[in-house]
């Protein structure tokens, strides 16, 4: 088993999913990465994502139980995602382990993860 599939047993799904209740706060205000988001939807976007990361750190299945395969890439298609917002989102995700304090030996490997992920979800130069 490698490191990223045993995350959720490591740092504990409530502190997975209190990271990205942080993570959203910041983004709702944020000038680049908030218009992305459907204002009506915060709630469900906040959900699927904790879903997401629950999931592939090893957690519960329910983002496959309810949304399928991933599909990331194809997800993010019609939102322009470029360095710039590759970069903002790598800073606030930052923020928010920093905030809910995700232990130091668990930061790097999540950093890591999310860095790999993120840089595969832009679509466009620059």
């Amino acid at each position: 088993m490698d490191e990223i599939s045993t995350l959720c047993a490591r740092v504990g799904e409530p502190k997975l999913r209190d990271m990205v209740t942080a993570f959203y706060r910041q983004v709702r205000g944020d000038d680049l990465l908030g218009p992305m988001y459907p204002a009506d939807d915060w709630e469900g976007a906040e959900k699927r994502l904790a879903d997401f990361i629950v999931y592939r750190f090893g957690g519960p299945q329910t983002y496959i139980e309810e949304r399928g395969h991933p599909r990331l890439r194809g997800r993010h298609m019609p939102f322009s995602i470029g360095e710039a917002e590759r970069d903002r989102w790598l800073e606030l995700m930052g923020a928010a382990m920093r905030e809910v304090e995700i232990p130091a030996a668990e930061a790097p490997v999540i950093g890591g993860f999310f860095a790999q992920v993120a840089d595969m979800m832009r679509n466009r130069e620059g």
